[in-house]
């Protein structure tokens, strides 16, 4: 059983001895502003969400969702966080006391902030793109692997998780020690998936995927003893997840599952009417106060802009929603702090709250799979997959034996990206050109293949 007393931490990376400063700022509040200040944040504009470069009717990208996550998991923070004082009261000591009422909510608003930081162009599709290139090319790639399978499994099953645990950690060429510097407890509220690559295992939430590549196994070992996570495996690695990162995913799950209807209201992929009955339905199903919901009705009555009708009714689902993720967190907290838990907060949701299942059933045929996202989902694939092949297969060989085009193609990758020493390894070789890959943009991505494919010639300065 995790303790509620040991599991924040201010202690950063690269800073193990930190002075005292004269900073109005909580040790958390710095992490959130440390962020947003940050060039791989700012780089979430111009990353898809759910749909990609949509051209001139703006729907959300990584940054304005990343955004939103963190004002709802701000609102959770502060309610769960008062609760727990509230029915943890005599098993807490003043210092966690004061953590849980006042800065509870700065951990978990930042963590949101980063949760999807270390995703790459084109959402999912370029998540993808990456493991299928190594799957694909495993014949002629695994013979620079083979005495080190996990590091070989971190390729094959690359992560955008574990990827943000590296980007934020890790000790780029050249810059500053310890990446962002942030706090162990804002760290480990994103390990969504506490494990190496070689513990993935489907049938546990835990699990379902990995949450740090072999380059970043000892920070993150570091930042799971400090803040209390509970370590169920040797090897592979494993962690229960960290009692935080629940309230996160929620935060995640609430916005991306009602934002994305909105969105494509918005953009005409599905009719007002449906998404209107959709929302209100759901809204209906999570607040039970029937003159609450009377109000409802006389505001969308007084409404005329059908985008507003669906902003309100938007705003009403994930206030619910948030109350009802209090709500269910605070009983199962027993379960979540013995690391039993095996469902996400949202799902207990879901199983009292069946519009919730017909939302993601709806979303799932007709937003994410409708024919535009697919048609380009597929080209960032396609693109993302183009400038693997062309940096991978010559950061690999000997400089002798590189050609002249191979030396070219690695001409185009910055030189902090590139770790050509022999002392380098070939999993350092490569995860650093995935570092540059999947830091592009969707817009800097895409410009740079049509370069490098000929479809576009000429100077751009």
């Amino acid at each position: 059983m995790m303790d509620l007393n040991k599991l924040y931490s201010s202690q950063r990376t690269g800073n193990e001895n930190p002075t005292n400063t004269n900073d109005p700022r909580s040790e958390y509040q710095r992490d959130f502003d440390r962020i947003i200040f940050s060039s791989a944040f700012r780089r979430l504009q111009n990353k898809t969400q759910v749909f990609p470069l949509p051209g001139s009717v703006f729907v959300h990208n990584r940054l304005t969702h990343s955004l939103e996550v963190a004002s709802v998991g701000r609102s959770l923070g502060t309610l769960i966080g008062k609760k727990i004082v509230e029915n943890y009261n005599n098993q807490l000591s003043d210092i966690s006391k004061n953590f849980y009422e006042h800065e509870l909510k700065n951990v978990i608003a930042a963590a949101c902030l980063c949760h999807d930081i270390g995703n790459p162009a084109f959402g999912h599709s370029g998540e993808d793109a990456i493991s299928s290139f190594f799957v694909e090319n495993e014949n002629e790639l695994k013979k620079y692997f083979l005495d080190n399978e996990k590091e070989w499994q971190d390729l094959k099953n690359f992560e955008g998780n574990a990827n943000s645990i590296r980007v934020l950690t890790h000790n780029q060429k050249g810059k500053m020690k310890g990446g962002l510097r942030l706090t162990y407890s804002t760290l480990s509220a994103i390990a969504k998936y506490p494990c190496e690559s070689t513990g993935i295992d489907k049938s546990s939430i835990q699990r379902k995927k990995f949450g740090f590549f072999q380059s970043e196994k000892e920070i993150f070992t570091k930042i799971a003893k400090e803040t209390g996570m509970r370590k169920t495996n040797d090897e592979p690695i494993v962690y229960s997840r960290h009692p935080f990162v629940w309230i996160v995913e929620a935060a995640d799950d609430i916005c991306y599952n009602i934002i994305d209807l909105e969105d494509a209201h918005r953009i005409g992929i599905i009719d007002h009417e449906i998404c209107k009955n959709i929302l209100y339905e759901l809204v209906e199903c999570l607040n039970t106060d029937i003159s609450e919901q009377d109000t409802i009705k006389t505001n969308l009555k007084e409404i005329e802009d059908e985008n507003d009708k669906i902003s309100y009714l938007r705003s009403k689902a994930i206030n619910a929603l948030i109350m009802r993720s209090v709500e269910y967190y605070i009983h199962n907290l027993t379960n979540i702090l013995g690391g039993t838990l095996n469902e996400s907060i949202f799902n207990l949701i879901k199983n009292d709250c069946k519009k919730l299942n017909e939302i993601t059933e709806f979303s799932l045929k007709n937003i994410y799979n409708h024919r535009k996202v697919v048609e380009i989902e597929n080209a960032g694939y396609n693109v993302m997959h183009e400038l693997l092949s062309l940096f991978i297969f010559p950061i690999l060989k000997d400089k002798q034996e590189r050609t002249q085009r191979e030396k070219k193609a690695l001409e185009l990758v910055p030189k902090s990206f590139i770790d050509d020493n022999s002392n380098a390894s070939n999993y350092q070789k490569v995860i650093s050109i995935i570092d540059f890959i999947s830091g592009m943009t969707d817009n800097y991505a895409t410009e740079l293949y049509k370069r490098i494919k000929g479809i576009k010639i000429g100077m751009n300065l």
